[in-house]
């Protein structure tokens, strides 16, 4: 079956065949299908899916379109990926962590999008710190430290990056098949065996409302299983962020009071439930209790951050810089708070609108060629539910001018809604196996 079978059968809303999924995507890395035809299939999925196994053959196809990679290790190869909110920088304690417990974690991440942050970029904010390793510097790190975290090389999935392209002119982004085969695809190219899936829900996330949220999952668990990795999701809360800062270095400094020992807040949480899931998933756990217990050893007791500072040396940074990481962070010339506008609890926050304050403040960015400010950002957000007093500071801001610092001022006080006592939402909402 031709491309333009392909899209007619899609367009009529017949079933498409499994291995013509695949040659579509092995023609969109190799140039045979055209920008024309790759935006009618998208069109053509957004409005009549793919159906039953359809997603697995595309996610199949796009992990085939380019380098596979395969791994001879003494440990589970695994991974996580969260489709995106404020304040989460889960990754750069979860790695760690599973490398100190026998697990070798090859993650390939992405930059900042829209409003939320990037993990490549929070870590761009450690003086050194290189993302885009050479395919043998990559399985160096891995087998030596146990983790490494890159950017994709240009020969993983190539069919996804050229659709994705596509998808982002032709208003195709938000299918959930297509957004499954998109990240799939990257994550099953890595070779790995295991993967947990953090699906963030609420007021900062891509997904604002559970049942999106449920059926991204769903969709997520489901293809992963079908095309042979093991995988499960977790749906976590995005109502608030969840460190209470944004902003690239701001976000590693909260990393690395949790692999301080500071393991009893929100972003602890999230990186113990995920990872014990994983844990178990690897066969590294006989169940989540003991592989929680054994996540918090390895955090409190400090061997996750060693592998922190052995995979930032490694990766070309301070050799350092867990023994003396506020000295390595860069910092922002202007700090000033976000005062309350009146007296109450902390009702509503709206995630979108603070990880926007962030990139107007040269903290993301506005168009692709953009470089971003690692320094700006927000620093102790308030929580929900918060009592709050007028004039108390609810968040404190960290810019490059007075000018800058007085609009984000203005934007996190739009976006903090202070009023009566709000019902808390659970961290973990539920739990896709």
């Amino acid at each position: 079956m031709g491309t333009r079978d392909l899209i007619a059968d899609l367009r009529a809303g017949r079933v498409p065949d499994a291995g013509a999924l695949r040659s579509f995507a092995a023609g969109l890395a190799d140039g045979r299908v055209s920008d024309a035809q790759a935006g009618a299939f998208a069109m053509a999925v957004c409005l009549n899916g793919l159906g039953p196994g359809g997603a697995v053959a595309l996610t199949e196809g796009m992990r085939d379109s380019g380098k596979v990679l395969d791994w001879d290790l003494p440990g589970p190869v695994v991974d996580k990926h969260s489709t995106g909110g404020v304040g989460d920088p889960v990754s750069l304690v979860l790695a760690p962590a599973l490398a100190a417990l026998g697990c070798y974690v090859p993650m390939i991440s992405g930059r900042g999008l829209g409003h939320s942050g990037g993990t490549l970029d929070k870590l761009q904010s450690i003086p050194g710190f290189a993302v885009d390793l050479e395919l043998r510097a990559f399985r160096d790190v891995v087998a030596g430290v146990g983790c490494a975290i890159v950017a994709a090389s240009a020969d993983i999935a190539p069919a996804d990056r050229r659709l994705y392209a596509v998808r982002d002119v032709t208003a195709t982004v938000d299918s959930i098949e297509l957004i499954t085969a998109s990240i799939l695809s990257k994550k099953l190219a890595g070779g790995i065996a295991g993967l947990v899936l953090d699906v963030k829900v609420g007021s900062g996330a891509f997904m604002g409302t559970l049942a999106l949220a449920r059926a991204l999952a769903q969709s997520l668990v489901g293809v992963a299983n079908g095309a042979g990795c093991p995988a499960m999701a977790l749906i976590t809360d995005m109502h608030q962020p969840l460190a209470p800062a944004l902003g690239n270095a701001l976000e590693v400094a909260e990393v690395m009071r949790v692999l301080d020992g500071a393991i009893d807040t929100p972003l602890a949480e999230v990186t113990l439930r995920l990872g014990a899931a994983l844990l178990v998933l690897a066969g590294q756990a006989r169940d989540e209790t003991a592989a929680r217990a054994a996540l918090r050893g390895v955090l409190a007791g400090g061997q996750a951050r060693d592998r922190f500072g052995a995979m930032v040396a490694a990766q070309g940074g301070p050799v350092d810089f867990v023994r003396c990481w506020a000295d390595h962070l860069p910092t922002a010339p202007m700090i000033c708070d976000v005062p309350a506008p009146m007296a109450g609890h902390v009702a509503a926050i709206d995630g979108v609108a603070l990880g926007l304050a962030v990139v107007r403040m040269g903290g993301g960015r506005q168009v692709e060629t953009d470089r971003i400010d690692p320094a700006v950002g927000l620093s102790h957000v308030i929580r929900l539910g918060a009592a709050v007093q007028a004039g108390a500071p609810l968040a404190r801001v960290h810019a490059t001018s007075a000018e800058s610092a007085a609009g984000a001022v203005a934007q996190v006080q739009a976006a903090i809604v202070v009023g009566a006592a709000p019902k808390l939402p659970p961290l973990i909402h539920e739990v896709v196996r």
